[in-house]
């Protein structure tokens, strides 16, 4: 644990005393864990790193906070520290596994620009300065870490983002980091860079769906700065859409923020020339509009996105985060953004069109629909279309550890409290207080 307060070099000083090092252990230890030897870094180096004289580079500073078990120093903003580069600080985030939830709603505010421009020599340097000692990497490492960003996606989309998450976070330190961290051709070093990015943003996406919203932030953030550095605008355009869909959910004094990071997000797909990508990220663009009040905005963003996933009902679904976004999910999307606008009818209409129609495969989005469906129909005055939504809601949900599903039983419960005489609805509210005592 660091102190709040405390300097790089105050931290490193005190892990140095605790362990009885001076400037030359230091070197030594510092030197064996990068590869180069006992011999790697001079006395010299060590001593201005204790003295605070001089910051460990890009190369030193993953292996001062693992030899040294030292957390991201607070001295910048977040976690996401100025003086890290984006693999050393993605790294740090995982194996430090805490982010304080008052760093989050200090910098939530800071619109889009806290994002910063994208490193475009960081892969470069890397090839450049590698150990002689590091792990080769390869394309088959890359397939990898794709073909494990599949599995553990495919079990968080059924069960909820707090299913895998430590295993997740685990991955990305234990077994991406050293490749991270190896010896790979320009080429390689983009396409593991690009698959980082894939795995940032769905532990990204998992901390989210636990309400674990500085985490959340935090991963996308470095999901956006790896796939800049990859060269891949559709993951930094995804990445900007997890940042917006966060925004949204936080409420009213984010509205604004979400709306700029939509604008952005579909700005930086422009050049992606799949359709299914277009109709996502335009239809976060029409939800953060129709939240932020511009339904004019909104409905122009819908009806564009409605175009483009027309296109897709024959087309084979790719790899990409975007490539689940089939036209049942658009359905779901729409519902919502049209409930947002207060047109209930033809909201509810998308979400029955979304399950009965176009079907959904995931247990977690079943239950999200009729969690939404359940409510649309209260909000019409029918009680028994909203019991029957919601019964089968409370069915659905079993297993699932999501944040959002649990946010759907809290307001299944509130919703049917005003009807304590009907049996059927303190049935219901019964299960779902089952449901909410799980761990």
């Amino acid at each position: 644990m660091t102190d709040s307060g405390s300097t790089l070099a105050d931290l490193i000083r005190q892990a140095c005393a605790e362990r009885g090092w001076g400037p030359s252990k230091l070197a030594r230890e510092l030197g064996i864990a990068a590869g180069r030897g006992p011999s790697g870094m001079t006395r010299q180096y060590a001593r201005k790193l204790l003295s605070g004289d001089r910051k460990p580079g890009p190369h030193w500073m993953p292996h001062v906070l693992r030899v040294l078990r030292l957390e991201p120093p607070t001295e910048s903003p977040g976690v996401v520290a100025d003086h890290l580069d984006t693999v050393a600080s993605i790294l740090a985030l995982g194996r430090s596994g805490k982010v304080d939830r008052r760093d989050f709603l200090a910098a939530s505010g800071s619109g889009v620009f806290f994002l910063g421009i994208p490193d475009a020599e960081a892969v470069t340097r890397r090839v450049q300065s590698a150990a002689t000692g590091a792990v080769r990497v390869g394309r088959g490492e890359v397939e990898a870490i794709g073909q494990m960003v599949q599995v553990l996606g495919d079990s968080s989309a059924e069960y909820g983002g707090g299913h895998v998450r430590h295993l997740a976070i685990s991955y990305l330190t234990d077994n991406v980091g050293p490749w991270l961290e190896g010896r790979y051709t320009e080429a390689v070093g983009r396409e593991l860079y690009a698959a980082t990015s894939r795995l940032a943003h769905l532990i990204g996406w998992m901390s989210q769906d636990q309400d674990h919203e500085a985490a959340a932030r935090h991963y996308y953030v470095h999901a956006y700065r790896l796939a800049g550095e990859a060269g891949e605008p559709e993951i930094a355009a995804t990445a900007l859409r997890g940042l917006a869909v966060q925004a949204m959910e936080i409420g009213p004094r984010q509205y604004a923020r979400a709306l700029a990071l939509a604008e952005k997000c579909v700005e930086t797909a422009r050049e992606v020339s799949d359709p299914r990508v277009t109709a996502y990220y335009e239809s976060t663009l029409a939800e953060a509009a129709a939240l932020d009040g511009d339904h004019q905005l909104a409905m122009r963003s819908l009806s564009a996105s409605g175009t483009h996933i027309e296109r897709t009902a024959d087309a084979p679904t790719g790899t990409s985060w975007a490539s689940h976004f089939t036209i049942g999910r658009w359905s779901h999307a729409s519902g919502m953004i049209l409930a947002r606008m207060g047109d209930l009818g033809a909201a509810q209409h998308q979400l029955q069109q979304a399950l009965a129609v176009h079907g959904l495969d995931r247990r977690r989005s079943r239950a999200n629909v009729l969690g939404h469906l359940g409510a649309l129909h209260l909000r019409q005055g029918d009680l028994d279309g909203a019991l029957a939504a919601w019964a089968q809601f409370l069915d659905t949900a079993e297993g699932v550890q999501s944040a959002r599903i649990r946010d759907s039983a809290h307001d299944l419960r509130l919703r049917l409290a005003r009807f304590p005489d009907d049996h059927d609805a303190r049935a219901l509210s019964e299960r779902a207080e089952r449901l909410l005592a799980l761990p």
